[in-house]
């Protein structure tokens, strides 16, 4: 069998004009761009960019910002420099599981959510060799919502125009934000499920238009890499300030989304080989576990296909989350008279202060982490990382539809939404994968990506057939790539 190059996931082909114009393009608005070992260690991030950071809020649209795509970003809303990596436990009171479960937070991020991060990756390495040009070029970004907010943000820092293309169902939050940073916004019919829709949006402008350049997330390995370089270097911090000699680090449960941050798992599985990855997805739209189809409420997790990035291989779990256990939690978690009880049930100020980091696919990640914790019957010895990928910043106008759709949230609310949906948790919809029950979800990528978007069938064979050199020979890009984003800025410095 022969094994197309994996390095055509970042084809580093020179646009030597296209390069040219991008290098005059930051040089003009004063932007240098962050290497990701300055975003795995901003104590590398040049002294000048610190002192202009001290002057800048977290969401201005200021080039500096580029330096805090990070998981160190001291968590304050304006002038914040760096410090650990930010995370929070849960502890067992709430969870109602011995494991300690821990979850880095995003909100910290411009934007608010970490996906800027992938965004970042998947447009620097064009930019930095001129494949994409952004004095003449419209960067694309499809997505649910999250995705193409750091996507136009960070074009925006380059002073280049976005298309935005997202479901016309996802939450009020996400466009009108969008409004303000992308040149246009196109909306798609249907909500998070609906990812085909989106495709087919950008397809559609490709075919039709010579002024963008796509940057679809569920195929881009810059989306993957940054997550395995950037976060699983994170979690790797945070373990080893958590674990002790007798301490077990059982894994991480992240949902699938665009598969970006499972990329995190395939890096600290090298680091922990006995480790295990839980992938979560909808009940409603149980595409992984019953090849199953549906419309559901997670936003920030698409489904209805496998994404081109996601290392099946590497995946030994799956689990449905039922949509309503996640609404409930982010009900529970923020409505004042939930809160009131979860204080009376003896859980800490700080703990119920940290909740509302947790967004809707946030709490889809703690439910997916407490019924792994549940399945494999884990004490207090075990550890299961997770991710909160953006803030209950981001939903407000969900909880106030659930107040109009069910009416104000009292404490016996609180009381059944805790027991019902958060204790209660079973080990339902969870299926520990076999090697033919990864091979299965592995193959349904032909559909999406050979058949319909044109993908090379010898490289889906290459995905599963040669893995570990496969994906090897993209974890082997950061420092190709990092040398040509110094190279770039000194150009832009000159």
């Amino acid at each position: 069998m022969t094994r197309p190059s994996a390095i055509a996931g970042f084809d580093l082909t020179v646009n030597e004009e296209g390069l040219r114009r991008a290098v005059e393009r930051a040089k003009e608005r004063g932007v240098v761009l962050p290497t990701f070992e300055q975003m795995k260690d901003p104590s590398k991030v040049p002294q000048e960019i610190k002192e202009r950071l001290k002057c800048v809020r977290l969401w201005d649209t200021d080039p500096a910002n580029l330096f805090r795509i990070t998981w160190k970003n001291e968590p304050i809303e304006r002038g914040g420099l760096y410090g650990g990596v930010n995370f929070v436990e849960l502890p067992p009171l709430l969870t109602g599981v011995k494991a300690k479960i821990v979850a880095l937070v995003g909100k910290w991020f411009p934007t608010g959510c970490h996906k800027v991060g992938a965004a970042y990756a998947c447009l620097v390495s064009r930019l930095v060799t001129g494949q994409f040009d952004p004095t003449r070029q419209k960067a694309v970004w499809p997505s649910t919502g999250n995705y193409c907010r750091g996507g136009a943000y960070t074009a925006q820092l380059l002073g280049c125009d976005s298309v935005a293309i997202l479901p016309e169902g996802m939450s009020r939050e996400r466009f009108e934000w969008l409004k303000s940073v992308a040149g246009e916004v196109i909306t798609t019919p249907g909500g998070e499920s609906n990812v085909k829709e989106i495709f087919d949006k950008a397809g559609e402008l490709r075919c039709n238009r010579d002024d963008v350049v796509v940057f679809n997330q569920f195929e881009e390995f810059g989306n993957y890499l940054w997550h395995y370089e950037v976060t699983g270097h994170a979690m790797e911090e945070v373990l080893s300030q958590l674990m002790d000699s007798k301490s077990r680090f059982c894994g991480l449960a992240l949902t699938s989304g665009s598969a970006g941050t499972l990329g995190c798992g395939d890096y600290l599985k090298r680091l922990y080989p006995a480790s295990s990855l839980a992938v979560g997805e909808a009940l409603q739209c149980p595409t992984l576990l019953l090849n199953g189809f549906g419309a559901h409420r997670i936003e920030g997790i698409g489904d209805k296909h496998v994404p081109w990035i996601h290392n099946v291989k590497n995946t030994d779990m799956v689990i449905a989350v039922d949509d309503a256990d996640c609404m409930a939690a982010i009900r529970l978690f923020n409505a004042p008279a939930g809160k009131a009880y979860l204080r009376k049930r003896g859980l800490s100020p700080q703990v119920i202060e940290n909740l509302p980091l947790m967004g809707i696919s946030g709490a889809a990640n703690l439910i997916a982490a407490v019924k792994m914790a549940k399945y494999y019957e884990l004490t207090e010895r075990d550890i299961i990382l997770t991710v909160f990928t953006d803030s209950v910043e981001l939903y407000g106008s969900r909880l106030k539809e659930m107040e109009e759709e069910q009416g104000p949230y009292s404490e016996t609310d609180a009381a059944v939404d805790y027991n019902r949906h958060i204790l209660s948790l079973s080990v339902d919809w969870v299926k520990e994968l076999t090697y033919y029950d990864r091979k299965a979800i592995h193959n349904l990528k032909y559909y999406t990506w050979v058949e319909q978007q044109g993908k090379d069938p010898e490289e889906l064979n290459a995905q599963w057939y040669d893995a570990d050199e496969y994906w090897g020979s993209i974890h082997r890009m950061t420092p190709i790539i990092d040398e040509k984003i110094a190279a770039f800025n000194e150009m832009a410095a000159l």
